[in-house]
């Protein structure tokens, strides 16, 4: 990705140092690609430094953790007041936050810049979100702005806020990018085990997905890989050991979300997905001492994709919708002012969860800036309206049939449990309150002298207990 950047740089007219440790990686892209292109090569960090005109706008691709530091700390003595550290890595937004508060005293501005598109993003315009100094925008807004992607002429590129919030936002969409993934995946296993479709008549429906209301960069590539036949005339994904990775992103944004009491279901279930599919050989044995049903289809193959469309649609709907509401709450919280229209659109294009269903919430967000939930908003209130019959279809076959659906399956039950004005937890609250004198409150028209209203109150339930309670405070 860093020399991808730097001749998308070049090829927008900017004059771009190179710098790696492995100087000898550096020679041989200026003998190469760098090749007669405005690029300039460095072996030390003093040449690097004394190379840049200032301010200094110094970008660091490198393994997020020790690494960033690292780095950092041999920059600072050749910089001065002004200068600026930008951070485009998959750094964890608390560090960020440090890093931020630690330059600021030297003096320097950091810039935290969540980067996605992998390398031809990198080539051809990433989706860029910078957040740290406010400083620091006016220097590099026009570098940034002209190296990223672009979506109806709009870089996909603004700033996101003050310290970590540019790594958040690019914390997010990572969470949302494993959400997405699951839940394709889920559509994937309901027509190969569900239905009994082949791995060409699965690549065939992603492919017309593409072209409506899925259009995206995972159905695109996803249509891609099911069509990849290895040498031997075979999928080759059918080859490929299902154990899922994962380098810690999405694990970090379920993390925040419980931290920040967001319920943020549908990202949380996709990386305990991966967890699950990562214990295979437990799995197997599994597998030969528990039973359960075996799938049998015997419908109609174009009204069950007809269904599975729209039950991924709408699954997709609910994870954006909770997406951005683990951002308002992060923007309450650690006092950023954060622009949804811009987020989005910054999703737009160039990264890994762009999409043509992003137009619509950055449209939604830039009619109403404070809109409270995306499903509140009348376009996606309606498409939910419109798929909900095939949603619960197509989430009740999957248990009927056996096949996991955590992605679909906790959507719905997300979408259900928002639009209750009453939920069970009153029972809970109760039973912690007879197990613990944790204490509950009454609801307003039930108050009375006994159970007065806005109050802790506990209940000696058995005549047994006590009437002292446990103090009250929130995990």
């Amino acid at each position: 990705m860093g020399q991808n950047l730097i001749l998308n740089a070049a090829d927008k007219g900017y004059t771009v140092v190179a710098y790696n440790r492995t100087v000898s990686k550096v020679d041989h892209f200026l003998e190469n690609e760098a090749k007669g292109k405005s690029i300039i090569g460095a072996h030390s960090i003093e040449e690097l430094v004394a190379n840049l005109k200032r301010p200094r706008a110094i970008v660091l691709l490198v393994k997020a953790g020790p690494a960033v530091d690292a780095f950092i700390e041999q920059l600072v003595p050749h910089l001065e007041k002004g200068d600026i550290i930008i951070d485009g890595g998959n750094s964890h937004f608390p560090d960020s936050n440090r890093r931020y508060e630690e330059l600021k005293e030297k003096g320097l501005l950091f810039v935290g810049s969540g980067v996605s598109g992998g390398e031809e993003g990198a080539r051809t315009g990433p989706s860029l979100m910078p957040g740290g100094h406010p400083d620091a925008w006016p220097a590099i807004k026009n570098i940034f702005q002209d190296i990223a992607a672009k979506s109806d002429n709009e870089p996909c590129c603004d700033w996101v806020g003050p310290a970590g919030a540019g790594h958040y936002v690019k914390m997010v969409h990572n969470g949302i990018e494993y959400g997405d993934m699951q839940l394709i995946c889920e559509a994937y296993d309901l027509m190969k085990r569900g239905a009994g479709f082949s791995n060409k008549e699965i690549a065939e429906v992603f492919a017309k997905w593409n072209t409506g209301v899925l259009d995206s960069f995972l159905i695109e590539i996803t249509r891609d890989i099911l069509a990849y036949n290895d040498d031997d005339g075979t999928p080759l994904v059918e080859k490929i050991l299902d154990t899922a990775g994962q380098k810690g992103t999405g694990k970090w944004t379920a993390i925040n979300a419980l931290d920040l009491g967001m319920p943020v279901t549908l990202i949380g279930e996709a990386v305990f997905a991966r967890t699950l599919s990562a214990i295979k050989e437990e799995r197997g044995r599994a597998s030969e001492k528990l039973t359960g049903p075996q799938p049998k289809f015997d419908g109609d193959k174009q009204k069950f994709v007809d269904q599975l469309e729209q039950a991924l649609y709408a699954s997709k709907i609910i994870s954006y919708a909770q997406g951005f509401m683990l951002i308002r709450e992060a923007g309450r919280e650690y006092g950023w002012k954060l622009n949804n229209a811009g987020i989005a659109l910054m999703w737009r294009g160039g990264c890994i969860i762009r999409s043509v269903f992003l137009a619509e919430i950055t449209k939604a967000y830039r009619e109403n800036p404070e809109l409270e939930n995306l499903l509140f908003h009348p376009f996606f209130k309606n498409a939910i309206d419109k798929a909900q019959d095939s949603w619960r279809q197509v989430v009740a076959s999957s248990a009927i049939w056996g096949v996991p659906t955590p992605a679909f399956s906790t959507a719905l039950s997300f979408y259900d449990g928002y639009r209750s004005a009453r939920l069970p937890a009153n029972l809970l609250q109760a039973q912690r309150d007879y197990f613990g004198a944790h204490t509950f409150k009454v609801l307003d028209e039930y108050a009375s002298d006994k159970l007065p209203k806005g109050q802790d109150i506990h209940i000696n339930w058995t005549g047994r207990g006590g009437n002292v309670s446990a103090s009250t405070y929130d995990a």
